[in-house]
């Protein structure tokens, strides 16, 4: 049986890319899945979509274990009620993916306004600790969670290419899971950052300068990043994953 085997989990940013991956993943291994997001259509459609793959694939997970909370991670209030619901859905959460996140055009420092740049810190950095900070109070009750935050390889080695707002944000959720994860090493907490390169996901579509399906053909897939998530996730109590750089072979890390 999986270790994961009726864990709940919820997925933020879980209508596409890697938390929609991620999703499928986490069902096929029997876990019951909360997937969050701000638009409610592409949440059903999500929905729709991995539960028709999983049969096509001859797995048959009940209906009520994939269930959609629409939420706006920038809004600490939709966060608590993510949890809340998740929580009266299913009992408890047992693992939180924080993954929402977001980019913009005009992101270098001569196009930022304070509009912008607010709005990146809001979506990437602050929906993390609002959905931590929410689930944090029964993890802690019953001396055992998972938290993993999605991060950026942006969120390591700091590069125009990202925004200089992206880049800050992702430093800061960075920052936040590792001194979380040394605050709470003794109480059963365990916290990862997860730092992808470059995916091919729709934030691509936000990008300055479009991607070639030359560049895309060689970049990370999202269902590479759900794999690690699932590792992750999956290893027993005594063991703990820090930190995880993954990234495409043709992609430059340094």
């Amino acid at each position: 049986m999986s270790r994961l085997q009726d864990r709940v989990v919820v997925i933020t940013g879980g209508g596409s890319g890697v938390g929609k991956a991620a999703a499928g993943l986490f069902l096929q291994q029997g876990a019951k899945v909360v997937i969050a997001g701000r638009d409610v259509v592409k949440l059903n459609k999500a929905q729709e979509e991995l539960l028709a793959n999983l049969a096509k694939h001859g797995a048959f997970p009940h209906r009520e274990n994939l269930t959609v909370v629409p939420t706006d991670v920038t809004q600490s209030k939709a966060c608590q009620n993510l949890i809340e619901i998740t929580t009266k859905t299913y009992g408890q959460v047992d693992i939180l993916v924080n993954n929402a996140g977001a980019n913009i055009k005009a992101r270098t420092l001569r196009e930022l306004t304070p509009e912008s740049w607010e709005l990146m810190i809001r979506t990437n950095l602050d929906g993390a600790f609002y959905c931590t900070n929410a689930v944090l109070p029964q993890m802690l009750a019953r001396h055992d969670g998972v938290i993993i935050n999605v991060v950026s390889v942006a969120g390591k080695r700091a590069n125009p290419l990202g925004g200089a707002a992206y880049v800050a944000a992702k430093f800061g959720m960075a920052a936040l899971g590792l001194v979380l994860a040394a605050e709470e090493k003794d109480s059963g907490i365990r916290v990862s950052n997860i730092y992808p390169g470059e995916i091919d996901t729709p934030i691509l579509e936000n990008r300055p300068k479009p991607v070639t399906e030359e560049q895309r053909a060689v970049i990370l897939k999202p269902e590479d990043v759900a794999e690690a998530l699932i590792f992750v996730a999956g290893l027993p109590p005594r063991v703990s994953v820090p930190e995880l750089v993954i990234k495409p072979t043709a992609q430059l890390y340094w």
